[in-house]
């Protein structure tokens, strides 16, 4: 697949993803509005498999706004730092390593890198104003 296709892929799944979640948070709203006086919503808006499930989906979408948060501090940081972790993720262990340690794959590697960027970030905090 040519990197102009896969990026257009991503570009449609994004906008699909996008629009589900809109529908999902209108469908939610409406059933938050409706459920107070109708007890027969609020007892199955209380269910245990409807909880868990709204549960997997902040944990899915936490995950994400994290991620992002970091891949558009990587992505467009031009600062010193943030060469740092483009190269870190981009870094191959050494022959050396490797023999003593199995080789980081790609999401430890970012995993690392967002810590020391979230680190970072909370050090600068101390000094910012808040919003």
């Amino acid at each position: 697949m040519e990197k102009n296709d896969y990026l257009e892929d991503v570009h449609l799944r994004i906008l699909r993803v996008t629009d589900d979640l809109r529908a999902i948070q209108r469908e939610l709203n409406c059933a938050a509005m409706e459920a107070p006086g109708n007890p027969e919503l609020m007892e199955a808006l209380s269910e245990v498999p409807e909880l868990e499930s709204l549960e997997v989906l902040k944990t899915a979408l936490d995950q994400m706004r994290h991620f992002l948060w970091f891949y558009l501090q990587v992505m467009t940081n031009e600062s010193e730092f943030g060469e740092k972790l483009r190269e870190t993720i981009r870094q191959k262990p050494s022959n050396d390593a490797s023999r003593l340690q199995r080789p980081n794959p790609l999401n430890e590697r970012i995993r690392s890198a967002a810590e020391a960027m979230m680190l970072q970030y909370l050090a600068e905090g101390k000094t910012r104003k808040p919003n």
